[in-house]
């Protein structure tokens, strides 16, 4: 037995009944064991966080489907790469090609694919932990059936841990004590491979004269250095800035300073947050708090030249005072609404008093005819018509139920009586 090979490795199964997870897939008449049954493999994307199988599964499958096995990574991997293994399968019975990260392959190498599997030269398996809709070329993506691989769960992982110790030939001859595993399992994240890495970590900090015993406290004062789930190039990403901004459109400043911090731990960039701030300080704040976008702006421009870790107090005041402010999506939903109108009424006129007219010819066809200049009039108001025919008393914004809003619905409502019915 070789100890240096790493235990994640050591377990990685070779058959569908030694996998762990899954089982929305694989379990007794679930699609992938179907496949297999059946003998009929397609092209598949397998797309999941890290750590939950999909590499092993493709190679399970590959075995299960007695196919020739190539695998790439996405990474490092060339268009002539994915030529030369083409070239290879079209002399072999059956060829399953694996590329890990294909969201990583450009356009150029995945449709260097498409070919190959469309007259089944080879069995194409995608893993990704991107969203397929978006990373996934269409042509491709719509020869490909895709599958959710998800995080394993408690008891899954729990039995994982159990196996290990169970059957791998080094921990199977160290006098072990299982005792908890609540705490190694949430370190985990979900994670198979992470998991087997930080008992194998633990394993490798013990003295093992004696009997090891694991529990939650133990493994809180051996891993002091927990990394924080989060994957700045993963589905963790996308999940954690959803979590962040949410929490700050709903008031909740303590959920988004854990997101924050969530995110500067794990060395996100702080001008990606800015930019998020200042898109939600327009988006959901609005003119309930004008200033709110003044600091959102003030805060990216701050972060460009202060970089970790004093950027995290700017960031932090920043996503405390949104948290804190009155919410608006009243412009958000104003210019939505007004695309709609254009889109439904693409040939509507400007009305002639609103045109521009630098000729002769223009001013004598009425342009710009009865346009009454603003500021000619008291309160610098003039009551006309500024929509196009087919459009007029359409109302457009809907102030906020807020107190600033409020007040730019009486200011209107003012100006244009019940024209707009504000």
């Amino acid at each position: 037995m070789k100890k240096q090979i790493p235990l994640a490795e050591r377990m990685r199964p070779s058959s569908l009944n030694e996998y762990f997870g899954q089982q929305h897939l694989i379990g007794e008449d679930k699609p992938i064991r179907k496949f297999i049954e059946n003998k009929q493999l397609p092209s598949l994307i397998f797309w999941g966080p890290p750590g939950v199988g999909k590499t092993t599964l493709a190679r399970i499958l590959a075995h299960e489907s007695n196919a020739h096995f190539f695998q790439l990574s996405a990474i490092d991997s060339s268009v002539k790469e994915v030529r030369a293994i083409l070239e290879t399968a079209r002399k072999l019975p059956q060829t399953l090609l694996f590329i890990d990260e294909i969201h990583r392959f450009n356009k150029a190498q995945q449709d260097s694919l498409l070919k190959a599997v469309e007259d089944g030269t080879i069995t194409l398996i995608g893993a990704t932990t991107e969203n397929p809709s978006f990373e996934v070329i269409s042509a491709l993506l719509s020869r490909c059936q895709v599958f959710t691989l998800e995080h394993l769960e408690k008891e899954e992982l729990d039995a994982l841990l159990r196996h290990a110790l169970a059957n791998d030939e080094y921990l199977s001859g160290l006098n072990i004590d299982l005792n908890e595993t609540d705490t190694l399992i949430a370190y985990s994240g979900g994670d198979a491979r992470k998991l087997l890495n930080l008992l194998e970590m633990y394993i490798s900090q013990a003295n093992l004269g004696k009997e090891l015993v694991i529990d939650n406290e133990h493994i809180k004062s051996a891993l002091t250095e927990y990394a924080s789930l989060y994957d700045k190039n993963g589905e963790q990403h996308y999940d954690t800035i959803s979590a962040f901004i949410k929490s700050i459109r709903g008031s909740d400043p303590n959920a988004a300073l854990y997101y924050l911090a969530k995110m500067t731990l794990a060395g996100e960039d702080p001008k990606f947050i800015a930019r998020r701030l200042l898109i939600l300080a327009s988006e959901d704040i609005g003119n309930a708090n004008p200033n709110a976008l003044l600091l959102a702006n003030n805060c990216f421009q701050a972060i460009n030249v202060i970089g970790y870790p004093e950027c995290e107090l700017i960031l932090s005041q920043t996503v405390v005072y949104l948290a804190t402010s009155p919410k608006s999506n009243a412009s958000y939903l104003a210019i939505k609404y007004a695309k709609q109108l254009v889109k439904d009424n693409p040939n509507a006129n400007v009305p002639l008093h609103l045109r521009n007219a630098p000729t002769k010819l223009m001013k004598q066809l009425d342009y710009g005819s009865g346009y009454k200049y603003a500021h000619d009039f008291e309160n610098n108001f003039a009551f006309q018509e500024f929509m196009p025919a087919e459009l007029v008393d359409h109302r457009i914004y809907e102030p906020g139920k807020n107190a600033r809003e409020e007040e730019q619905r009486k200011f209107l409502k003012a100006r244009w009586k019940d024209k707009y019915h504000y």
